[in-house]
């Protein structure tokens, strides 16, 4: 499964304007509320915030990977956003995070999301791809880079 695939433009922010790790994940939870995957965004919303309390999700030059897993979704939904501004995270190294992806799978698709989550790390890791997300100025850009460095990455 690519990222590109499960990733849509209405669930890509840029500049959000969050202050504080809380008001990030809750503005990108929100946005997922349109989603016809979702059926219950309020058990979504705590999976994710239940996950992030056991450890922070931020895991490094400037990027978090909140994610869960619940019965409250059809389907696999992925979120992004770019901060306005870099939050302090708790993240691994202590760095403030601008990048945030978001996923959230079904309890009983545990597979494919561990295998999601280690193709978003992947990519996360290249520097110049996370300069490139943060250069971006629309949603279609951030999925076209996404659906470009996935196929250089993983189809070469």
């Amino acid at each position: 499964m690519h990222i590109s695939s499960i990733l849509e433009e209405q669930f890509i922010a840029i500049k959000l304007p969050a202050t504080t790790k809380e008001q990030a994940l809750n503005s990108i939870i929100d946005m997922l509320g349109t989603s016809g995957k979702v059926t219950n965004l309020e058990k979504v919303r705590t999976a994710i915030l239940e996950r992030e309390k056991l450890m922070s999700t931020g895991v490094g030059h400037g990027f978090a990977i909140p994610h869960g897993k619940t019965d409250a979704l059809q389907d696999i939904v992925a979120a992004f956003a770019i901060t306005e501004q870099p939050i302090d995270f708790q993240a691994l190294d202590n760095q403030p995070v601008q990048l945030i992806f978001l996923l959230v799978g079904k309890e009983t698709h545990v597979g494919t999301h561990l295998k999601l989550l280690s193709r978003i790390s992947r990519l996360m890791n290249n520097e110049s791809f996370r300069h490139q997300l943060l250069e971006a100025t629309t949603p279609a850009e951030v999925l076209h880079l996404f659906d470009q460095e996935e196929h250089r990455y993983f189809e070469s």
